[in-house]
């Protein structure tokens, strides 16, 4: 199993589909990435040899990856908060910043309430 940036790749996956288990990195990027080191997208996991492994590595550093991703999204969302604009208030309260209406659906971010039934006498 590789270990590139911080993450088990898994081992049967094609390689152009294995590294969009590194959070920041999707298909796209990933298939950029394998062909400007002239790796090829068919290429399984457990095929690499350690200077591919390397080599991919040295390229991932180029790109804004896992946790300073992770931390840059997460001050881009307290800044949002602290500045007091819409979409702050709406992640402050937990309810969809994107325009999602929130009458009937909305479970994800508003939380499953438990409904209270009336009693039978």
């Amino acid at each position: 199993m590789a270990r590139i940036a911080g993450v088990d790749l898994p081992k049967k996956k094609r390689m152009e589909f294995a590294l969009t288990y590194i959070y920041g990195i999707g298909h796209t990027t990933s298939v950029k990435i394998l062909g400007d080191l002239g790796i090829s997208l068919d290429k399984r996991v457990n095929e690499l040899t350690e200077d591919e492994v390397a080599t991919i590595t040295k390229e991932l550093r180029k790109y804004n990856i896992e946790g300073d991703l992770r931390r840059e999204v997460a001050m881009d969302i307290k800044n949002l908060m602290d500045l007091g604009s819409y979409r702050g208030l709406r992640h402050r309260r937990g309810l969809p910043c994107r325009g999602q209406k929130t009458k009937t659906n909305a479970r994800t971010r508003k939380g499953k309430k438990k409904t209270v039934g009336g009693k039978v006498k």
